[in-house]
């Protein structure tokens, strides 16, 4: 039996906690049972309450979240198609427009041209004042106090050169290959998640901007895309990898993995830094500074004293990121069954430690990033620069077996260039990419990639290395002392 269709003026009666209605992609759906229950607080529920709540939900969870979270009694079924049309006008009120959308929008018109972007900061200078401020929380967000995070991209001042003169250097490759695929540069784009936060059109911009430049794009398993939309999208020629977050449902992490291979990716990047979610608290706390930045209250029930004093709350995203993920990998179990179902190149995303890497290469990966998430999950957790120092230094054999990568902190390419005389394969960059389309979309990725290639190569001719294989440890020595920024007194 058809279900009825709803008109938008039924579905409009029903907007406050005793019946909560919302439409999403011209469905309608009765939460209000859901309200106590939903991860970022009733709040945002209540404020699509009778109208449609697509364009809110869309970006923020994945294809799967209603039938995981809603039973088939609360799905009411479609809109009427007159309504769908635009015919039956919306007669819900209005929302009113946040402080911080009309601050998006008036910092978007004040962006300098791109002509005047010089580095990776200047871009992440505007992304930040053009991002919507729970985007910019998540794409921000380290674990606990951010010391992780901060460390990540200070310890590259650690490290500085002994540049070689009288070299002939008119002439430098900076080409490499990463497990045996060409690359313009060194770096690869390392996978981040919900890239279309910041952009409509997501990772579609970063496979857009790589396939232009040759650069290889690992495409996060949380992508706000669909892989094969992602795939769709890249030139013939252009090298995809998966990263791969294992689910206790195999069968499901099975299904991903087959049908990368089908979409043509050429890795599959398994991530094991993220057993559980970290505990990121700026991410956690944007709901409420925006709530506070509009005059309304937090979202707990009025009168339990439980809740007040015991909540914590979860950002959406936090919490779709850390449903049913396997924290029972093993050595002995999860590499074997990974094996089984796929012939693609393993490589581990997360290895903190030498011990881990030297298992790694015993084992036969293929490859591995040494990485802490970005600094988003152990605090703490040492910078991945000195993760590659320390295991140059100790066990320069591993180099020999696999491929070593490091991702989190770089920001010049100097830091690509110390990665690679410690022996990187390449380096991975994300937030750096979040930034790029966050400010300026396609173009911004472009932007990024040109400035790392142009930094790059004046670090190589100044260091008198006309091709990558001249890069080596020699080049490079870490410091005791740390440099003192100087503050300009013009």
């Amino acid at each position: 039996m058809s279900m009825p269709r709803l008109t938008v003026q039924e579905v409009a009666k029903h907007r406050d906690s005793s019946s909560c209605w919302v439409i999403i992609k011209n469905e309608v759906y009765d939460v209000t049972d859901f309200l106590s229950n939903h991860p970022g607080g009733p709040g945002i529920l209540l404020k699509y309450a009778g109208r449609d709540a697509t364009a809110a939900y869309e970006p923020i969870h994945p294809p799967d979240a209603i039938q995981q979270n809603l039973t088939p009694s609360q799905c009411l079924g479609p809109l009427a198609q007159s309504a769908q049309s635009g015919a039956v006008p919306d007669i819900a009120p209005e929302l009113e427009r946040t402080k911080d959308e009309m601050r998006v929008e008036q910092t978007m018109k004040q962006r300098p041209p791109l002509n005047q972007i010089l580095s990776l900061a200047d871009i992440e200078t505007v992304a930040k004042a053009v991002l919507p401020y729970s985007a910019l929380a998540f794409y921000s967000a380290g674990t606990d106090d951010e010391i992780s995070l901060r460390e990540n991209t200070r310890a590259f001042s650690r490290f500085f050169f002994h540049p070689r003169v009288m070299r002939p250097v008119s002439k430098c490759d900076l080409s490499t290959k990463i497990l045996g695929f060409d690359s313009a540069l060194p770096l690869f784009v390392s996978g981040a998640a919900q890239a279309n936060l910041g952009h409509p059109l997501g990772e579609l911009n970063i496979t857009r901007g790589c396939g232009k430049a040759n650069i290889i794009q690992m495409v996060c398993g949380y992508a706000s895309i669909a892989r094969s939309e992602i795939a769709a999208a890249a030139l013939p020629s252009q090298t995809l990898f998966l990263q791969l977050y294992k689910s206790t449902d195999e069968e499901a992490t099975v299904k991903i993995v087959q049908e990368a291979e089908q979409l043509g990716y050429k890795a599959i990047f398994l991530t094991v830094d993220a057993v559980v979610v970290g505990n990121r608290e700026r991410d956690v706390k944007s709901t409420w500074t925006l709530q506070a930045e509009e005059g309304k209250s937090r979202y707990y029930n009025e009168g339990d004293e439980e809740e007040k004093t015991n909540y914590l709350g979860k950002s959406a995203l936090h919490w779709n990121q850390s449903r049913g993920l396997d924290s029972d990998m093993s050595w002995e179990l999860t590499i074997p069954w990974l094996r089984s179902v796929t012939r693609l190149p393993i490589l581990l995303k997360g290895i903190q430690c030498i011990q881990d890497a030297v298992l790694a290469a015993d084992i036969g990966i293929d490859g591995i990033i040494l990485s802490n998430h970005g600094g988003r999950q152990l605090e703490y957790s040492l910078p991945p620069l000195e993760v590659l120092y320390r295991l140059r230094q100790q066990r320069p054999d591993v180099f020999e077996k696999l491929e070593v990568y490091i991702d989190g902190g770089i920001r010049r390419g100097t830091d690509v260039v110390k990665a690679i005389c410690l022996g990187a394969t390449a380096v991975g960059l994300g937030r750096p990419f979040l930034f790029a389309l966050s400010a300026y979309g396609e173009a911004g990725v472009t932007k990024t990639i040109s400035i790392l290639r142009r930094e790059i190569g004046t670090a190589m001719r100044l260091l008198g290395a006309s091709s990558i294989r001249d890069l080596n440890p020699g080049l490079v020595e870490r410091v005791d002392w740390e440099p003192v920024t100087r503050e300009s007194k013009l």
